[in-house]
């Protein structure tokens, strides 16, 4: 498999973990040491992967449960070596977000290293 379609997978476990309310699959797209960053409402948001895989796994009903449609798009992905970048729009708790996600091939594994996140609406 490439990269790129490795990578890819990556980005659909990270927002299965988010639409279905799957703490188990955020722990899976990110890498250990991983941080999700950002405004919401204003407010600087800094989160590590425990601290984010406890907020999307309390959201109960999940997006999936409550029959709402996914929303996921790539918008573009870069790969240099062992790292890589990422854009995606995909809709949450019903807003819009860009997502800026950062990779780290380690150990042969792709994981996201770094989230940075801007609401749109």
């Amino acid at each position: 498999m490439s990269d790129e379609s490795e990578i890819r997978e990556v980005i659909q476990a990270y927002f299965d973990c988010m639409f279905e309310s799957d703490s188990d699959k955020a722990y899976q797209a990110f890498h250990p040491h991983a941080r999700i960053t950002g405004y919401n409402r204003g407010q600087l948001q800094e989160m590590d992967v425990a601290t984010f895989a406890s907020f999307v796994g309390s959201k109960r009903p999940s997006a999936k449960e409550k029959g709402e449609a996914p929303m996921l798009e790539i918008l573009s992905t870069h790969v240099a070596g062992d790292t890589a970048v990422a854009r995606v729009r995909d809709v949450y708790l019903g807003r819009t977000f860009i997502d800026t996600l950062s990779f780290l091939k380690s150990d042969g594994r792709w994981q996201i290293y770094n989230k940075l996140f801007h609401v749109e609406g």
